[in-house]
């Protein structure tokens, strides 16, 4: 296959699996999809999903949270990685917003990345699943699959976001990248992959002379 049959391959089966992807985080508004997604750094989305239910149902926005000390939070969230840690910029990022923002989620990359605890994929997810701007947010199973299906070199995510944000429609881009995640998860694992059920690959691949290699 040449690099635009695919694209157009993976766009097209992705479609049939997943039309409309939900966002796997749960939240009731850009606030809590913020803060989810801070939480959901090297832990998954179940666990976040788990320990978030009780947080936001004492503390649903960053009036609440702001108030609540570090150290409470982090009981609500001692079961994932990073608790101390994450905690603590939940505070002060809560804080921030009550300060700066007047309890608002402020809609910019700069302002985002800005706030503790907040990176550039944080940024992403919430631009494109809370503001709905055009964002490729760039996950473990996104790096590992562009890479596997000879899409990008995969040296880092942010390469990685750049050779996906050239090579797939932008408005295809919020869709698509949880599109790919899930595709992931239930296709393509990075632990015990079948390449029996992973057919995208299998069939991108089948004329890459990459695809000896892949299988070992």
């Amino acid at each position: 296959m040449t690099q635009k049959e695919k694209v157009q391959y993976i766009i097209k089966e992705l479609d049939k699996l997943y039309p409309n992807p939900p966002i796997p985080l749960k939240h009731s508004d850009i606030f809590t999809l913020l803060i989810s997604v801070l939480l959901s750094a090297q832990t998954t989305d179940k666990k976040v999903n788990q320990v978030t239910t009780a947080l936001f149902r004492t503390a649903p926005n960053a009036f609440k949270m702001a108030e609540l000390p570090d150290w409470e939070i982090k009981e609500y969230i001692k079961e994932i990685g990073l608790s101390n840690t994450k905690s603590k910029n939940i505070h002060n990022l809560a804080k921030i917003l009550v300060e700066k923002y007047n309890g608002e989620v402020p809609s910019t990359y700069e302002e985002l990345e800005a706030l503790p605890g907040v990176g550039h994929k944080t940024a992403s997810v919430v631009m494109s699943q809370g503001f709905g701007e055009p964002a490729f947010p760039v996950d473990t199973h996104i790096h590992r699959l562009m890479k596997l299906w000879g899409l990008s070199e995969g040296k880092n995510v942010k390469q990685t976001e750049k050779d996906a944000k050239r090579l797939f429609s932008k408005e295809l881009w919020n869709r698509l990248h949880l599109q790919i995640i899930y595709y992931g998860r239930e296709y393509s694992p990075a632990r015990g992959r079948s390449e029996e059920k992973d057919f995208i690959t299998r069939q991108v691949l089948s004329r890459d002379s990459q695809f000896e290699n892949l299988k070992k």
